[in-house]
């Protein structure tokens, strides 16, 4: 059952990207995000 709802998981966020370079761009955002949390 947790299979499954980690393969929708995946699914959505793909979807949301729509090629590699979206999901790259993704990644980079959410790391500058998590790096700036961490400086406070």
């Amino acid at each position: 059952m947790k299979s499954i709802a980690v393969l929708l998981a995946a699914a959505f966020l793909l979807a949301g990207c729509n090629t590699v370079r979206g999901f790259g761009q993704d990644v980079q955002k959410a790391g500058e995000k998590l790096e700036s949390a961490a400086k406070k």
